[in-house]
Formats: structure tokens, C-alpha cells, sequence
């Protein structure tokens, strides 16, 4: 029997322990909620600037505002179809400002050094654009069909970051995936991932055993949904093992726990809450509960 999650008791693990954010995703997703109020939670991490911060990433608690914190706040008004152009624009409009040289967007800024973060957060030297970040926004805004001309630049980046593509790290496939998923023009994106997925599976990236330890990628995390344009890399039988253990994954608490070091109790809480939402969702598209 396939195994589902309770969506009773992680209801009652967000009330209990999560962000007012991740409550009210959860009841956008979950419950009929409005998007409003989604849209206003992601609001209240904003700064005067048009980016946003405030630990809305929780690794980074800085107030300043960061490209994480923007990919963050695009990522969730997406996914809860509580869109907000104006708050999204003012956000890509900061980008620019901020932009390396060639475009795009550089991991974290050197201003992560005014609040606590994780010690992998680390600023590179010259500012260099970076595909996690900037392949995942500009995923975002090629779905919500947003035009800006940080975009272009982006984008520019995100081919030649592809083209050069050898040895990536898992967080820079999520970048050029969620890219190829979404850019406009299909033809390039699928032949960039008949060699990024082959790289993906032959980099030992992924980890086919559900029960593997330590801070392993699933398949489920480059391929959350059926669409997913990494779908296709993963037999049927691999993607069920991995919804089992996911779903079998929930604690007796009604949350989730992640595989990566906890380095405070203030991250770990706002994680859990944000990662027991998305393993709903993913649980959900999926055809679990």
C-alpha cells in the first residue's frame, strides 16, 4: 500500500511551531485560503530597498536584503498563486542594482555579515553571478511571464553557465533546472538537458536509495513533480520508493526534519515549517493524499 502523510497532524505541528508564512501556505495550499494574506506574509521580510530579508531564508538572519531571500519570496508567492507583480518587480528592480558585471545574480552579498548565518554562507570574491540563484528567479519570472531587463542578462548567464557545466553541486542544478524547465525557448532547453540530465545521474548527485544517510539529494528534489523536466531521468519504481520514504519521513511531532547540518534553533524551526509544507506539496502532486 502506498504510504500518505496526515495532514491533521502537520496542521497541527504549523500551528505549533511554524511561521505565520508557512501557516498561511499551508491553508493557501491545503485549506481554500486566500492568497492575500500570503502575499502580506511575504511583505513583512521586504525592506525600503525592494528586496527582502529578515531570515525570510532562514539560514541567512540578517536584515539586509539578499538574492536568496528574493528567489524565497518569488518561489512561495508562486507556488500559492498569490502573485504580486508590484512587490516582484521592486524585488528584480533591487536585483539590478546589484547585478555582477556579466548579470545575473551573485550567491549572497558580503552584508550577510551584519546578523547570524549559516557557516556555508560564504561571500565570493569579485561578486560573481551564481546559477543557483540566478537560474532559479529567472525560472520564476519566465513562468509568471514577467518582463524585465535583468532578465536578459540573466539569461545570458544561465546559457553560458550551462554551456560550461562539468562538475556542479546539487544546489547549482536545482539553478539550471529550474532555468531549463522555463525558459522560452524549448528547443535550446532540451538539448542543454540531454546533457545536464545525463551529467546529473553520472555525477553520483542523486541518491537512488530512499534509505541513504547524510545530506543526500533525492530524486524527488530535482524532480518534485510528474512535469518536472528531470522526471523523465527516474523510473517509475525509483519515484515511488522515494514518495514512500517520503511520506513515511513525517514525525510523530506532524512535521518533517532535513538532512543538512541545524546550526540554530531559530533556522531549524522556520525550516521545518517551510520543508513540512513543500513535503505536503510534493507528497500531494504526486498523487498522495
Amino acid at each position: 500500500m502506498k504510504k500518505t502523510p496526515d495532514f491533521d497532524a502537520a496542521a497541527d505541528f504549523l500551528a505549533a511551531r511554524a511561521r505565520v508564512l508557512d501557516r498561511r501556505v499551508f491553508q493557501r495550499l491545503f485549506a481554500d485560503g486566500p492568497a492575500g494574506p500570503v502575499r502580506d506574509a511575504v511583505a513583512a521580510y521586504r525592506n525600503a530597498d525592494g528586496g527582502f530579508g529578515h531570515a525570510l531564508e532562514p539560514d541567512l538572519r540578517t536584515a539586509a536584503s539578499q538574492p536568496a531571500a528574493v528567489e524565497m519570496a518569488l518561489r512561495i508567492m508562486d507556488l500559492a498563486d498569490a502573485w504580486d507583480e508590484p512587490l516582484v518587480l521592486a524585488a528584480i528592480d533591487w536585483l539590478a542594482t546589484i547585478a555582477p558585471a556579466e548579470g545575473g545574480a551573485t550567491f549572497v552579498l558580503p552584508t550577510l555579515a551584519q546578523g547570524p548565518h549559516a557557516p556555508w554562507w560564504v561571500a565570493s570574491e569579485g561578486n560573481p553571478p551564481s546559477p543557483i540563484q540566478t537560474g532559479q528567479i529567472a525560472g520564476l519570472l519566465y513562468a509568471r511571464r514577467v518582463a524585465h531587463p535583468w532578465l536578459d542578462g540573466a539569461t545570458q548567464v544561465m546559457w553560458s553557465k550551462i554551456e560550461e557545466l562539468a562538475n556542479p553541486n546539487g544546489y547549482e542544478m536545482f539553478g539550471v533546472l529550474a532555468f531549463l524547465e522555463r525558459v522560452p525557448d524549448r528547443a535550446r532547453a532540451e538539448q542543454a538537458f540531454d546533457r545536464v540530465g545525463a551529467l546529473l545521474l553520472s555525477s553520483g548527485l542523486v541518491a537512488l536509495d530512499p534509505d541513504a544517510g547524510g545530506e543526500t539529494f533525492s530524486p524527488l528534489d530535482f524532480a518534485p513533480t510528474p512535469d518536472s523536466i528531470a522526471r523523465r531521468l527516474f523510473d517509475p519504481r525509483t519515484i515511488e520508493a522515494h514518495l514512500d520514504h517520503l511520506a513515511g519521513a513525517q514525525r510523530d511531532d506532524g512535521g518533517w526534519m532535513f538532512n543538512w547540518p541545524s546550526w540554530s534553533p531559530a533556522a531549524e524551526a522556520d525550516w521545518r515549517g517551510f520543508i513540512t509544507v513543500d513535503a505536503l506539496r510534493v507528497l500531494r502532486a504526486n498523487g498522495r493524499g
